[in-house]
């Protein structure tokens, strides 16, 4: 019985470091700016653009079968980003720039469907079936999913209002005299 034991633990030492050569030696490299410009995209894999994921919707853009201007949390500042590190040149005429927003629901009219719940990439909402459900803000990117599927319309996107950590100075406008 121990010659067995000692036999499977030699040879798992033994497949483990053919493995771990394998591995190092035998690796297919992929594209350095795919993952330059995943690290680049928000990350919260909401699906806005029209991609399963960030993963998908770097390599489109790499590969040029997708704009640049495609995230739209991202906004102007990230397409401007992308823009330059693909040395590639963008009209940003047609790019809203929308300020931040989270969902909100209204208890009172939650009926407790999970249909939202089902639907939120970053598992922002908590609750259950037939319970009432809430969002953390912290979480919720304000990519409209839940929104758009509620029955009952008691889910509402609200801005996000400045905290002392998230507040800042303005920037002044051009051309104004002061």
């Amino acid at each position: 019985m121990l010659l067995a034991v000692i036999f499977i633990a030699v040879l798992g030492v033994l497949m483990g470091t053919l493995l771990g050569i394998a591995s190092k030696y035998l690796a297919v490299e992929g594209n350095p700016l795919v993952k330059e410009v995943e690290e680049l995209l928000p990350g919260s894999q909401c699906g806005q653009c029209g991609f399963a994921g960030c993963t998908p919707a770097a390599e489109a853009v790499v590969n040029g079968e997708a704009p640049v201007t495609l995230c739209p949390p991202g906004g102007k500042a990230l397409a401007e980003t992308l823009a330059e590190k693909l040395g590639v040149s963008i009209d940003l005429s047609g790019v809203a720039e929308q300020e931040p927003r989270v969902a909100f629901i209204h208890e009172n009219l939650c009926i407790g469907c999970t249909k939202c719940f089902k639907r939120c990439p970053t598992d922002a909402i908590v609750g259950g079936p037939k319970q009432m459900h809430a969002i953390f803000a912290d979480a919720c990117t304000g990519c409209e999913q839940c929104f758009s599927v509620c029955p009952t319309e008691c889910i509402e996107m609200r801005e996000v209002k400045p905290k002392l950590q998230t507040w800042y100075w303005p920037k002044p406008e051009l051309g104004v005299a002061l």
